[in-house]
């Protein structure tokens, strides 16, 4: 008799990390690898045969959850701008998306919260985050309109884990505004410099 064909590996792969997504959001670090098996509709040994413990599968989740806002990034892109600060305005379209509902970001943000619980993924998230200030350091703008930009960018789009926030209309006005400062940083760096001045 024909084996019965199943899902391909990385579906299934795919499904464990989604289902350990909504799981670790909704109990916390401590859910079990039961709890994640259940809600994957999946026997445990199956998600072990993926994942060899819960540490491996949680620091998978957050490489995949690191590894998909560098996708947000790079689809952010403008195939035709090749100015200074191009990468940071890609970043900041991505944070700064208005077509992402508010109960996506609290769910992401409540996540990666409970994620960081843990030193491994800890590490992983202070490596990636080095490796995105080189790349936008790289990226030609002056250090103060990046540390402006990337700051406000990475501020409003954890807001609304605070009940805070932009209606969508306004966090896509702060999005322009953001990266028109990225299209003349001696703009913002006149300003900065007069308001240096009078203190």
């Amino acid at each position: 008799m024909a084996r019965k064909a199943g899902r391909p590996p990385e579906q299934t792969r795919r499904l464990l990390l989604d289902a350990a997504a909504t799981v670790i959001r909704d109990r916390g670090i401590t859910a079990t690898l039961d709890d994640i098996a259940r809600a994957a509709g999946v026997s445990k040994g199956g998600l072990l045969y993926h994942f060899a413990s819960k540490d491996d599968l949680v620091l998978a989740l957050a490489a995949d959850l690191l590894d998909g806002f560098r996708r947000e990034v790079e689809a952010a892109l403008s195939p035709g701008d090749e100015a200074p600060g191009r990468l940071a305005r890609a970043y900041v379209r991505a944070c700064l998306d208005p077509s992402v509902d508010e109960r996506t970001l609290r769910d992401s943000i409540t996540l990666t919260a409970h994620l960081m619980t843990s030193p491994e993924v800890e590490r992983l998230s202070r490596d990636d985050a080095r490796r995105w200030q080189d790349e936008l350091r790289a990226d030609g703008l002056p250090d103060d309109v990046l540390t402006l930009v990337v700051a406000a960018a990475d501020g409003a789009s954890s807001a609304p884990l605070w009940g805070g926030g932009a209606y969508p209309g306004d966090l896509g006005l702060l999005r322009d505004q953001l990266v028109a400062v990225t299209h003349d940083p001696g703009h913002w760096q006149k300003l900065d410099g007069s308001r240096h001045a009078d203190r």
